[in-house]
């Protein structure tokens, strides 16, 4: 039984492993501060899918690397829940690794 558990495992992760990634910047509206970027990454960062989250305040943009099988409605979901506003401004697809 517990090498079929670690079996279980070991293939759920490569599925993570070999999954696609993708990475949308996201024009984010009302962003007046530091600390407001601080609630749109950690909002981000808590969506299930996002791999990595970087939120500028200069250009009021944030770059979101998630895995291509999560929908950017949620992206912009998690956005709302920190209070401010996203439109996805460009999507791109990032080549696979396992080539």
């Amino acid at each position: 039984m517990k090498v079929l558990k670690v079996l279980w495992l070991s293939l759920g992760m490569m599925g993570v492993l070999f999954a696609g990634e993708k990475v949308a910047v996201i024009d984010v509206e009302g962003m007046t501060c530091p600390l407001c970027t601080v609630a749109v990454k950690r909002s981000l960062k808590k969506t299930p899918g996002v791999l990595k989250a970087k939120v500028r305040l200069n250009t009021r943009r944030a770059t979101v690397r998630f895995r291509d099988d999560l929908n950017t409605s949620k992206l912009l979901e998690a956005i709302e829940k920190a209070g401010y506003k996203g439109k996805v401004l460009e999507i791109k697809t990032l080549p696979s690794n396992d080539q």
